[in-house]
């Protein structure tokens, strides 16, 4: 039972089912069971969640403080997911491991333990999180949606048969479940199963995955796949159909379409490639000024870095530097100093402050996938640094990893001590 009318509750159930699912329309239903009790402490906190990692326009401090004001008269459990919510959102994450081993059917709280394409994912503690993942299942039977945020976990694990195998498991029960499909995405990725993968997500964004939020990250998986293939003319064609900054969601602007620009331009062969400066209009002066967690912040610099906004990357790392999270104060704020010298042509400065930095780079939060795009930029640092020994390494251990004709491209321009421009 929630702590709510029974319309409120209604409209929050369907919300919070379409959040977990990666439906379209959940903040507008999460809203409106405001609308119909403003003392809904739950409803505070979800709106507070989705303002906070999805860019959504809400007054985040402003529903913390509701969702604590109300949880008074809210039972234990409500007081729990709120108060996991608000240490959450404060950079500690301690409340909300605890509220799901005491809670584990909470699937909201579950969703954001994990790097989804909603949230960030517990970035000091992945593990943590896929335990957490792990130690629900049982609560949770068959359930097809539960069997498609396990096959994330598997694919993070790198255990990609296992992901395969439990993604389609889901998807048969649930065509248009978008964490499977999310972790099938990344199975094909992952093992260089660039052909298959790009032509089965072609079929599911233009059926099943249709009424998805946030299509566009499922697109940038396909641009992926045709960037690792060395076909930039679908690239091109991809982005201009269905990446263009205007196109997206939020943050999305910046974490699908942004990467994407950022590693086309970093291709061997590139030409013409668009900037990031509307990719930071679409997102806002806010996102770009105080990125609510690291895994934006990594996304915030690589897109400075791209505009050759070498005062922004500065102030960007001294805001992480005040935060609370460890995550933006060691990692973030670090990553955005490293980036800079390469602004002003240090590409040898940015090359050794990466290399230093990567063991943490998984405290980011995000998917390996994602993450990457900092070692990119530091193989591309090192090649203008005509130090194409040390790229061709980083490249040698990506080929050892997974099938990537763009990787083949660049390791040989390594191999000729080629510079990229």
């Amino acid at each position: 039972m929630l702590t709510t009318s029974v319309e409120a509750a209604e409209a929050y159930t369907a919300g919070v089912h379409d959040l977990v699912r990666l439906r379209a329309g959940a903040a507008e239903q999460i809203a409106m069971a405001l609308v119909l009790d403003p003392t809904f402490a739950l409803g505070h906190a979800a709106l507070a969640l989705v303002g906070h990692e999805m860019c959504v326009q809400v007054d985040t401090p402003g529903r913390l403080a509701d969702a604590r004001l109300h949880a008074a008269r809210a039972s234990e459990r409500e007081r729990s997911h709120v108060h996991a919510v608000d240490r959450h959102l404060q950079g500690d994450s301690t409340a909300l491991l605890a509220h799901l081993a005491a809670y584990p059917r909470d699937a909201l709280l579950l969703t954001v333990a994990m790097p989804t394409i909603a949230f960030a994912g517990l970035a000091d503690a992945p593990d943590r999180g896929c335990g957490i993942v792990e130690a629900a299942a049982p609560a949770y039977g068959d359930d097809p949606w539960l069997a498609g945020l396990l096959a994330f976990v598997r694919s993070e694990q790198r255990r990609f048969g296992e992901a395969m195998e439990l993604s389609c498991r889901s998807l048969q029960a649930d065509p248009g479940g978008g964490h499977a499909a999310h972790a099938r995405a990344h199975a094909h990725y992952e093992t260089g199963d660039h052909e298959s993968g790009l032509s089965w997500l072609d079929g599911w964004i233009n059926d099943a995955g249709a009424g998805v939020d946030s299509l566009t990250h499922f697109s940038w998986h396909a641009a992926l796949h045709e960037l690792t293939l060395g076909d930039l003319a679908a690239v091109r064609a991809r982005y201009l159909r269905e990446l263009q900054p205007h196109d997206a969601v939020g943050c999305r602007a910046l974490v699908d379409t942004g990467s994407l620009l950022l590693r086309w331009s970093l291709t061997p062969g590139a030409t013409d490639v668009p900037g990031l400066d509307e990719v930071l209009v679409a997102v806002g002066e806010r996102v770009v000024e105080r990125p609510s967690t690291a895994f934006l912040a990594m996304h915030v610099a690589v897109a400075l870095l791209a505009t050759g906004d070498r005062a922004g990357l500065e102030r960007l790392a001294r805001w992480c530097t005040t935060q609370v999270s460890p995550a933006h104060r060691e990692v973030a704020g670090p990553l955005a100093r490293a980036l800079a010298p390469m602004v002003d042509g240090d590409c040898s400065g940015t090359a050794d402050a990466l290399a230093a930095l990567a063991p943490q780079t998984w405290r980011l939060g995000g998917s390996d996938a994602q993450r990457e795009l900092v070692e990119e930029i530091r193989i591309a640092a090192l090649l203008r640094a005509e130090r194409p020994v040390e790229a061709g390494a980083l490249l040698d251990a990506r080929l050892a990893r997974r099938r990537s004709p763009r990787d083949e491209a660049w390791r040989a321009a390594a191999g000729h001590g080629l510079r990229v421009s």
